[in-house]
C-alpha cells in the first residue's frame, strides 16, 4: 500500500535536467528528466491497458520546461519534446522516487531487448549534477 506522501518542495534544476522532489517525511529524490519522460502516466506511454505500454527512447536530452500545478494532489510536467499530457500524482512521484534504481535498470533492459540503445557516454544511470541555475515550484 502507497504512502500518501506530498511533496514540501519541487525543484527544476534545467541546465543539469534534474527534477529535486523533497517529501514530508525528509525523503528527497533527484529524478532526470528523461527518467520522468519515459515513466510518464499518460496514456500516450501507458496505454489503456496492460500490454498496451509504448517503450520510449531516444529521450536522452529531453528537458522539462515548466512544471504546472494540478490541484493539490499532482503536478503535470511540460517537456520540451512536446510531452505535457501525463499527470504525475504525489504517489506516482513517490514511487517513481522510491523505486528509481529498479525502475531504470527495467528500461534499460526493455531497451536493449527491443534493440534500442541510449546515445549517452555517461553510463546506465543518468548523472545527476546538482547547479544554481534551479527554479524551485512548490
Amino acid at each position: 500500500m502507497m504512502k500518501k506522501n506530498r511533496p514540501k518542495k519541487i525543484v527544476l534544476h534545467q541546465k543539469s535536467r534534474v527534477v529535486e522532489i523533497e517529501f514530508d517525511e525528509d525523503q528527497k529524490f533527484e529524478l532526470p528528466c528523461e527518467y520522468l519522460r519515459v515513466y510518464s502516466p499518460s496514456a500516450e506511454v501507458r496505454g489503456h491497458g496492460p500490454g498496451q505500454e509504448v517503450l520510449q527512447y531516444g529521450k536522452e536530452s529531453v528537458g522539462i520546461e515548466r512544471i504546472e500545478p494540478q490541484g493539490f494532489y499532482a503536478v503535470r510536467l511540460c517537456f520540451d519534446d512536446g510531452h505535457n499530457t501525463g499527470i504525475y500524482s504525489w504517489d506516482t512521484l513517490y514511487e517513481l522516487g522510491a523505486n528509481y534504481e529498479t525502475l531504470w535498470k527495467d528500461y534499460l533492459s526493455r531497451l536493449e531487448d527491443a534493440g534500442h540503445k541510449r546515445n549517452s557516454s555517461k553510463g546506465d544511470i543518468p548523472v545527476v549534477i546538482r547547479g544554481p541555475e534551479s527554479k524551485g515550484v512548490q
